[in-house]
Order: C-alpha cells, then structure tokens, then sequence
C-alpha cells in the first residue's frame, strides 16, 4: 500500500471512529423507573421513584424533588418528557422524586407545614428525611456523589429546609416560588388578612384525606356560596367539625405569635450553607412575598457568594411549562419559560457537574413593560432610589405632594354583604381544571370601575419611560367609622386609550403590585389593637418587589378598597379578639376614608430608576 492510501485509509479510520463515538454519545438518553419504599431512620418507609439513564457514559449527579402531592412536579413522567426538567435529563441525571411522611403512598403522619428547628439535629423532620434519603441513593444508585434539590412551592419549601441542614453530599438548591412567611405575605395570611378561599380549600385537601382531595361544593361560582358562609366559625359547626387540624391551629393562632414564627422559612434561614437559587413570579398568586423575602434575608449572611434570585412574569410555577409567552392578557412576546429553564440548567450542571464558568450574576430578573430580561449584580437594583407617588385632590396622581389644607379626602361605604369580588365571576374551586384562579394577579381592573366602594386615582399621560425595579411601599392616610378595616391598595398600568400594538390592550388597567393590610395590625401583628372609630392613621405595607416599565403614554393609576372576596375573608369591621370566632352581629357596614392633603398625604413609595 502506498503512503498516500495509508494516509487516507488512517483519516479515514479517524473520521469513522470519531463520527460513531459522536453519534454514540449523542444519543438521547432514555430513562428506567424503579419504585422503592425508601427506610428513615426511624423505620418509616418513604414511596420514592427512581429514574436512572440507560446509556448514561459516565456517573452521573442526582436530581431530588420530594413532595406532598400525588400530580405536581413528583415524577408522574419520564424526564426527558417533562417541561421542567428535559433540558437536564437529555445529557444525563438521575432523577429521584419522594412523597413526605403520611402523603400518597409513603408511610408516617403528615403534620401541613411543620414548626421546623434549624438548630436541632436530633429531631425527625424533613430535613432528616432527606439527608437518610441522600445516604440511601448515595449507596443504592450510580451516581457522582453529588445531589441537587429543587421544586415549586411546598416542594420548594422543602429544598429549602435541606439546605439548612444539609447532608455533605447535597451540593446546590433550588427553592422555587417559596412560602417566606404564612402570616405575613404568603399563602394563609398577607399582612394579618386571612385568605379564606384558599386557606379552607388547601387545608381541605390536604388534611381530609391521605391523598389529596377537594371539597364537595354543591356549586359551580363559589362567590356566594363563600357569603352565605358567614363568620369563619360557621366553618368547622357546619362543615369540619374541628377534623381538619390546620383549620384549627387558624383559630387557635389569630396573631403571629410563637407559632407562625416557628413555621415561616424566613425565620429560620439565615447563611446559605449550600449554593441556592430563589425563583419567584410577580403575579404568583400564592407566594410571591416568599422567595424575594427569603433572598433578602439570607443575602445579609451570604460570605461564600451562595445566594442567587431569579424573578419573572409569572403565576405560580408557570416557569414549569413547556411554554410561557403570556399570563392572562400580557404577552411577554418570548417564551420565558424555555429562558428561565436554560437558567436552571447552567445553575445545577455547574454545581453537579462542573461545567461551565459558574459566572451567575447576582439576580437574573424579567423587566414588565419593555419585556427584556435584566442582570444585576445587586437586588434591588442600587441605582433606584425612592419617590412618592401622592394621591392628588381631584383623583389624581403625582410626584408632588399635595398643599390643600381643606377636607382633603375621598370616601366609600364598605359593606361585609356586598364585598369587591377579587376577579371575575365565576369563582371556581381554586385548583379544578376551568379556574381562573392563576391569572387573576394580571386581570384588567376595569373589573372593579364602577363599584362606589373602589376609589381610583389616576396620572396624566407620561412623556416618557418610567423604571421601577425594588420594593413598592404604600403609605395610606385613612380613618373608618368601624373599629377594624382592611386596606387594599393596587399600582396598575394604565394601556393607551388606543393601543394600536395590541389593540385589544386598550385602556388596560394592569395590575403591577397590590396587597392587602388588616388595620387592627398596624401597631403590632402580635398585639393587635382596635382602631380609634375617625382617627386618620398611618397604614404603611409594603406591595412587594417589581421590575416594571411604565411605557410612555400609559397612566399610573391606584386603587384603593377594603374588600376581596373571597380570597381574602370579610372584615368584621368591628374589632373582636379573634375574628375566627366573630358572630353575625359583629358584621357591619363602615364608612372609609382616604386622605390626600398637606397633613395626611398619602402616596406610593415607587423604587424609580432614573436615566
């Protein structure tokens, strides 16, 4: 043979064996399910799938979701088929997806959302459940050594409390939009107002039977049904019968005592031990307080540069799908959810594997309005720097503050039998396949125009752009005849009258940020005290963190009321000790009031970026 043809024959044989070995280790990996009763250390057996490559090429990290629920994030697909994590699972992971204690088929007693105790390492809890899972994969499957947690709500919680004791083989987390606090900002109380619809049904379907289940409402619109109830102790005479244990712990712990600090993840998280990833939504309709309050709080002791947030357009665990180009009516005209997933991927494929650079900037937040993505390398942004958007005497809204001296306010009749329903009828049972309730944080407030008992106040046009990334704060003057009240006070967007990109956006009222403020508490959530009847108060909240573009030609509008219903249950607006034992009698109507002059100006702390 010649030296040309051995030449050819060599490249030849080198181009075969490098095609064939790119081919072979391209092939998309397939996955095999195994299902095992997994051992804690006290006996109690935890149902676990186990989903392991086939053709993996090399050892490979574990990916952990550990659950409550029988139908969300917990393995009822393949990997390489689902949405969330099929990114990950095309170049190789094992997946592993738990049931807690006294869930679905897993063995023990379920206690909802548990007291958890970072400093105790002798208790049983979820923590310990998970470090005996990791030592049992660790010896029972073919892995790196190295395990990644994540999830989206209760399982985000859960990731969470791993990462506060973890086992020395669990390498990087990600909670996912996390409850921070119950009492103060997520799913049973925002600001001390309890959220009935919610919290009757999520406690209902957690606590009545071992699997999950839904309340037998003999009705399609729940709106009436949730009047007709009556004061909250109507609930457990007619329907619980004091057998739902989350329920009674509502009754029992009315004020955010010892109790509510025990169980708020906020409380209990200080250093990051591992490397974490926040994930939040703006309009999550369940925690979005969480993973911004969480973020914040453990940002104070973050020495290693562990702590990391992203924040996006999104409802809860809409980053989940396989697309996500809108909620509700607001296009973001690019799939978010396909761009926050790339995210996840680089986070733990860095972590597990050792790939890439691990250049993560400190948070990685979608911007509403101009609908771009955004890198800080703080959070909030530290170029914006607060303004006062003031409540002005003809029902408008400006930068400068007010000078009448003269009455100087605005005034409703809040009546507890005829509450603002919080969006659109129908109200159907919060999580049945038709409901709305995902989407009702971005729904067009021209909903609640018309009803007297709903004050708006409105800005001119805008000449430009206006930035706010940061924390949103409401500063409300107000007095009420009653001795209790509720606030309720929404920043919106207000779309062109004629929108000619989206015509059917025209006159939009976009909700940006709103929150709810029980008054009784705005001395102390601990020590509630009843409101003097015709005092003007300070009632200062905050409606959570944006990152949000008021384009030129829109308006700035804020609404202000004292009901929504009935996510949010109907004050008394008498003060009783404990509203879950309120009587009839105790219901009645009260006249509200909202200032805008010189002494009691109210207005809208607005984190502004400035150009």
């Amino acid at each position: 043979m010649s030296f040309t043809k051995a030449l050819v024959c060599c490249l030849f044989f080198v181009f075969c064996s490098a095609f064939f070995s790119r081919a072979q280790n391209s092939a998309p990996i397939t996955y095999s399910k195994k299902e095992v009763m997994v051992p804690m250390r006290d006996g109690v057996k935890l149902y676990t799938k186990i989903y392991t490559p086939d053709n993996a090429q090399t050892k490979l990290p574990v990916l952990l979701m550990r659950s409550p629920y029988v139908d969300w994030n917990i393995g009822l697909i393949s990997p390489e088929q689902d949405p969330y994590v099929r990114n990950m699972a095309r170049e190789g992971y094992v997946f592993v997806y738990q049931n807690i204690r006294g869930k679905q088929k897993s063995e023990g007693d379920f206690k909802m959302e548990g007291a958890f105790d970072k400093n105790d390492f002798t208790v049983i809890d979820e923590a310990s459940d998970t470090y005996d899972l990791i030592d049992w994969l660790l010896k029972n499957t073919d892995n790196n050594g190295r395990v990644g947690q994540l999830g989206i709500s209760y399982p985000g919680e859960l990731a969470l409390i791993s990462a506060i004791k973890p086992h020395p083989a669990l390498k990087a987390v990600s909670p996912q939009g996390t409850v921070g606090d119950f009492f103060l900002g997520d799913d049973f109380f925002h600001n001390g107002a309890f959220r009935l619809s919610f919290g009757f049904e999520y406690s209902y379907g957690e606590e009545a039977v071992k699997g999950d289940t839904s309340f037998p409402f003999p009705m399609y619109d729940l709106y009436d049904w949730y009047l007709d109830l009556g004061p909250l102790s109507n609930v457990n005479k007619k329907y619980f019968h004091h057998k739902i244990p989350t329920w009674n712990d509502f009754i029992d712990h009315p004020n955010y005592d010892s109790y509510w600090l025990s169980k708020a993840p906020v409380n209990y998280s200080d250093t990051p031990k591992v490397p974490i990833l926040h994930v939040g939504g703006y309009w999550d309709q369940e925690n979005m307080n969480g993973p911004e309050a969480l973020y914040t709080k453990m940002e104070h002791y973050d020495h290693k540069n562990y702590n990391y947030i992203v924040l996006g357009p999104w409802c809860h665990g809409q980053w989940y799908d396989s697309v996500a180009n809108h909620i509700g009516d607001y296009y973001t005209y690019g799939n978010t959810a396909a761009d926050f997933q790339e995210i996840q991927k680089r986070w733990f494929d860095y972590w597990l594997k050792g790939t890439g650079e691990g250049k993560f900037p400190e948070a990685e937040c979608y911007q509403t309005g101009s609908n771009v993505w955004k890198k800080y390398s703080t959070w909030p942004d530290a170029s914006a720097k607060p303004e006062r958007l003031y409540l002005q005497e003809d029902k408008g809204l400006a930068f400068e503050k007010p000078g009448s001296k003269g009455a100087g306010y605005d005034s409703y009749i809040s009546d507890p039998e005829y509450p603002v329903c919080y969006r659109s009828r129908p109200i159907e049972i919060t999580y049945s396949d038709s409901s709305d309730w995902e989407t009702w944080l971005v729904e067009d407030q021209r909903i609640v125009d018309h009803r007297p008992d709903v004050v708006t106040y409105k800005s001119a046009s805008l000449d430009g752009d206006l930035t706010i990334t940061g924390d949103v704060v409401a500063h409300l003057f107000a007095s009420t005849t009653g001795s209790d009240a509720d606030w309720v006070v929404k920043l919106i967007d207000v779309y062109p009258d004629l929108y000619k990109k989206d015509i059917t956006m025209s006159q939009y009222e976009l909700p940006i940020a709103a929150d709810i403020f029980r008054g009784r508490f705005r001395k102390s959530f601990s020590e509630p005290h009843p409101i003097i009847p015709g005092k003007v108060e300070e009632y200062t909240f905050g409606l959570h963190q944006v990152n949000h573009v008021f384009k030129k030609g829109h308006k700035i509008m804020v609404q202000v009321q004292s009901s929504w219903f009935p996510v949010f249950d109907m004050n008394p607006q008498t003060y009783v000790p404990n509203i879950f034992l309120a009587a009839k009698k105790d219901f009645v109507k009260a006249t509200q009031s909202i200032y805008h002059n010189k002494e009691y100006a109210t207005y809208i702390e607005l984190p502004v970026v400035r150009e």
